[in-house]
C-alpha cells in the first residue's frame, strides 16, 4: 500500500462522495419546495411538542446524509483502491499528495464533528419532545369540559407550549425539560429553577416575557385587563415549592393543581371566553 495508490483512491472516492451530498442536498431542498401545503389546514390544530418532532425529522434526515455520504466514500475508495485508481494520476507530485490526504481528513473531522453535535442536539430535543408530549396529554385528560387545551401558541414573544383556557381563566403552561435524576427536586426562587444535583440555576426570564405577552395580546383583544397563570412544568422532578403569587411549579403527576389554583380575578365572561378560543383557533391552524 504506497502513497500512490492511498491518494487515487481517495481522490476518486472523495469527489464522488462530495457528487453524492449535493445530489442529496438537492433533492431535499426540491422535495421542501415542491411538496404541497397542508390539506384541510384550517381544521387541523397544532399537536403537543410539533416543533420538536419536526427538528428530531431534520436531524435524522441530516444525520442519515452524513451516514451514508461516509459509507459511499468507504465503498468507493475500497473499489478505487482494488481498481488501481492511482494511474489515474500519473507523476504527479508527492506534495499534492499528502495535500489530498490533509485535505480528506480535514474533511472527516468536520463531518464527524457536525454529525457529533446533531447527535447531542438529537438527544437534548428528544427531551423537550417527550416532556412536552407527557404534559400536553396530561392537559387534555385533566381538561374540564367547559375548557379546551391549545398546544404550540405562537406570540410575538415566542411560543407557549399549552395553553388552558376556559370560564375559569387561562393558564399558559410552559415546560422546562431537564434529565430527572433519582429523588431529584426542583425549588423556584424569584425568576430561577434550582435543581437538587446541580449548583447552577435556570432562569425563567423568558418564560414569564412570553406569558406576560401572551396576556398583553389578550387584553388587546379584549379591550379589558384578563389574567394569564403561569405554570411552570418539570416533568421528572419532585417540586419543593408547588406555588408562589406569580407561578405555579407542577411536574406530570401534580399538574392537575392547575384546575385549584385561581380566583375571582381570573373568571371569564362566556363572550370573552369565545373570544379568545377564537383568536387561539386562528392562531394554532394548520401544521408549520
Amino acid at each position: 500500500m504506497t502513497i500512490e495508490a492511498i491518494s487515487g483512491a481517495a481522490a476518486v472516492a472523495l469527489a464522488s462522495t462530495i457528487v453524492f451530498l449535493l445530489i442529496a442536498r438537492s433533492w431535499q431542498a426540491f422535495g421542501r419546495i415542491v411538496s404541497p401545503g397542508q390539506r384541510f389546514a384550517d381544521s387541523i390544530m397544532h399537536e403537543a411538542a410539533q416543533r420538536f418532532r419536526a427538528e428530531l425529522q431534520r436531524l435524522s434526515s441530516d444525520q442519515a446524509i452524513y451516514m451514508s455520504s461516509g459509507l459511499v466514500f468507504v465503498m468507493l475508495f475500497m473499489v478505487a483502491y482494488t481498481f488501481r485508481a492511482q494511474e489515474l494520476f500519473p507523476d504527479y507530485p508527492r506534495w499534492q499528495m499528502y495535500a489530498l490526504l490533509v485535505a480528506l481528513a480535514a474533511a472527516a473531522a468536520v463531518a464527524a464533528w457536525r454529525l457529533g453535535g446533531s447527535l447531542i442536539r438529537r438527544r437534548s430535543i428528544r427531551l423537550l419532545h417527550d416532556a412536552n408530549v407527557a404534559i400536553g396529554h396530561q392537559l387534555r385528560q385533566i381538561a374540564p369540559g367547559t375548557s379546551r387545551v391549545y398546544h404550540e401558541v405562537p406570540t410575538t414573544a415566542g411560543i407557549v407550549d399549552h395553553v388552558l383556557i376556559g370560564q375559569s381563566g387561562v393558564y399558559a403552561v410552559n415546560v422546562v425539560a431537564r434529565r430527572p435524576v433519582r429523588n431529584g427536586t426542583v425549588l423556584l426562587a424569584e425568576n430561577e429553577l434550582s435543581f437538587s444535583n446541580a449548583e447552577d440555576t435556570l432562569t425563567i426570564v423568558d418564560t414569564v416575557a412570553r406569558t406576560k405577552r401572551l396576556e398583553k395580546e389578550f387584553r388587546q383583544l379584549l379591550g379589558h385587563k384578563v389574567r394569564v397563570r403561569s405554570v411552570i412544568a418539570v416533568p421528572g422532578w419532585d417540586i419543593e415549592s408547588q406555588a408562589n403569587e406569580n407561578h405555579l411549579v407542577v411536574n406530570e403527576r401534580t399538574l392537575a393543581m392547575l384546575t385549584g389554583w385561581k380566583d375571582q380575578r381570573d373568571y371569564l365572561m362566556n363572550e370573552d371566553v369565545d373570544a379568545l378560543l377564537a383568536d387561539l383557533t386562528a392562531r394554532c391552524s394548520g401544521v408549520a
